[in-house]
């Protein structure tokens, strides 16, 4: 009875475990059934283009006018007259200040009384020389004669050759009195303050204001600053690896918030050689046509220049790239529209929106969103699609554009 006993509970320890061995089998093989089928992913695609694009380098400056200089007074005094103010025109060898003049004109009137006195001066030489020549002449005629002696004679050349000497510093004198004179002239023309540039046909534009009638000025003490804005510069920095496709004549386009939508054209002119060290960047200037006076120095200001421009080229959404095991490459649509193919590409150009596929030759559609949750072979479905789908489940109207399944 006892053998018969233990044999029962052997039956059914062994029963037990049994059970729960197929019970562990049978859950494992339902989880790796439903891990085989994973939900789709939903997703937005896009189709592949043929179209024309360009690289273009896009960077910020400042506006700066063409020419900026400051008129200064060359001599001290008090301002008497000043005829402009901040934004009016002027045009070259415009008169623009007035210093006091009064002590101006009294060293001219010096300077030329000094000069009448050198000229006088100069005469009175010319007549001594000539009354010591005549001296000279008749002791060397009475020598000759044996009636003057050889003191008497030298005597006689000693004071023309002193009376020579005088009168050439007597015209010294008249010369560096004539050059007084004009010293003091020039003097009193920088008590009228005039503006002038190399360009005779341009004008300019008073851009700050210094000082006010009444200052006393001192040599070079700023007045006003004068700009040239018909034609504005914009200077850029770029940075190494874009300095190698700048070249003098690009073409740039440049805007500014002053005035939305609104573009300039304008052309690179100068190229700066070196790129400096703690930047690496290298300044560009562009010239910018304002002939109409909208722009301003100091704006700031958005530039794009065109680098290089391929036609008809294979073109995807900039968003359908995506890395996988660290290659590049876009996730296509496969015909049956159910399932997501990776594909490797080689990128070309971009512009910030597209981007060119050198290779291989795509065509279809790529997915542009929620490539992030796939991977090669995921099951897809587009999400307009779903849309039309669930619209159509909730008896409304199909999305205007999009075909109901």
């Amino acid at each position: 009875m006892k053998k018969f006993v233990f044999i029962l509970i052997i039956l059914a320890l062994a029963g037990l475990i049994g059970w729960k061995v197929f019970e562990k089998v049978s859950t494992s093989g339902n989880n790796s059934k439903k891990r085989g089928k994973a939900a789709p992913v939903a997703v937005e695609t896009a189709r592949v283009q043929r179209a024309d694009i360009a690289r273009i380098g896009r960077f910020t400056g400042t506006l700066l006018p063409r020419s900026h200089f400051v008129v200064a007074p060359k001599i001290a005094g008090r301002l008497e007259k000043l005829f402009l103010n901040i934004g009016d025109r002027l045009k070259n060898g415009q008169l623009v200040a007035v210093l006091d003049d009064d002590e101006y004109f009294q060293q001219v009137d010096q300077a030329r009384a000094e000069l009448d006195v050198a000229r006088a001066t100069l005469d009175e030489s010319r007549s001594t020389l000539e009354t010591a020549q005549r001296e000279l002449e008749r002791t060397q005629a009475l020598r000759k004669k044996k009636i003057a002696s050889e003191s008497e004679l030298d005597a006689a050349r000693a004071e023309y050759n002193n009376q020579e000497a005088k009168l050439k510093v007597a015209k010294a004198q008249v010369a560096q009195k004539n050059a007084s004179l004009k010293a003091a002239q020039i003097r009193l023309s920088y008590a009228q303050i005039r503006v002038s540039w190399s360009d005779k046909n341009g004008s300019r534009v008073v851009g700050e204001r210094f000082v006010d009638e009444g200052a006393m000025l001192a040599p070079n003490t700023p007045i006003l600053s004068v700009l040239d804005i018909s034609t504005m510069i914009a200077a850029i920095h770029v940075i190494e690896r874009d300095y190698p496709q700048v070249r003098i004549g690009q073409e740039a386009s440049v805007t500014t918030d002053a005035f939305p939508g609104k573009s300039f054209s304008g052309k690179i002119v100068r190229i700066a050689p070196l790129l400096k060290e703690t930047s690496r960047e290298a300044r560009v200037e562009i010239n910018v046509p304002n002939a109409d006076g909208l722009l301003k120095p100091g704006m700031f200001v958005r530039v794009e220049i065109q680098f290089e421009e391929h036609a008809n080229a294979i073109v995807v959404p900039f968003s359908a790239l995506v890395k996988r095991q660290g290659r590049q490459g876009v996730f296509m649509m496969g015909p049956e529209k159910k399932k997501a193919r990776f594909v490797p590409v080689t990128a070309g150009i971009s512009d910030r929106e597209r981007v060119e596929i050198l290779s291989p030759a795509l065509s279809g559609r790529v997915v542009t969103l929620g490539h992030h949750l796939l991977e090669d072979g995921s099951p897809i479905i587009v999400a307009a699609e779903k849309e039309a789908a669930s619209g159509s489940a909730r008896g409304g109207p199909p999305i205007a554009g999009k075909r109901s399944p």
